[in-house]
């Protein structure tokens, strides 16, 4: 077995089992680790590539400043009420849509059917594709879509703070 392939079924399978156990765990807390050490591997994952940079903003940014917010919603909130939800099948009911939405999304292009097309990079792209440099020429060129969507991003995560916020004051 080639060391490749090897790294990544090393770092695939524990990555599955921690977004399984996001999913499956009833205490938000013990989801959010889950969810770290999720991040961690694929932090791994794209070590593995070559994307130094990549595996580095995603343990600065994701692991590391985007949980402890969750972290820190979580315990403002108090989520006492899991319980609840879960009593009402709400929990269960939407992780099936989901599902279900995502496997239409597969079928509907053709993914499940031929499987994903391999990439067309070379040795050039590959050794500059995890650099900052790279990351910033892709991000800010004019002619390529990336501006845009990676705004909408962060504007997504700072209404879902406020909104975090808002909710929790409620109850105060």
């Amino acid at each position: 077995m080639r060391p490749g392939v090897l790294i990544f079924w090393l770092l695939a399978v524990p990555m599955v089992a921690c977004a399984l156990l996001v999913i499956t765990s009833r205490n938000p807390l013990r989801s959010a680790l889950f969810l770290v050490a999720h991040m961690l591997l694929l932090a791994g994952m794209f070590l593995s590539l070559s994307a130094q940079y990549v595996a580095a903003v995603q343990v600065v940014v994701y692991a590391g400043a985007i949980m402890v917010l969750f972290v820190f919603v979580i315990m403002l909130l108090n989520l006492g009420g899991a319980q609840k939800m879960d009593a009402a099948g709400l929990g269960w009911a939407l992780g099936i849509a989901m599902s279900l939405g995502l496997a239409a999304l597969f079928v509907g292009t053709g993914v499940w059917k031929s499987g994903l097309h391999a990439g067309k990079a070379t040795a050039k792209t590959l050794a500059q594709g995890g650099t900052a440099q790279a990351v910033g020429f892709a991000l800010f060129d004019p002619e390529l879509p990336w501006l845009f969507p990676f705004e909408v991003a962060s504007i997504v995560l700072l209404m879902a703070a406020v909104g975090a916020i808002v909710l929790a004051k409620r109850k105060l």
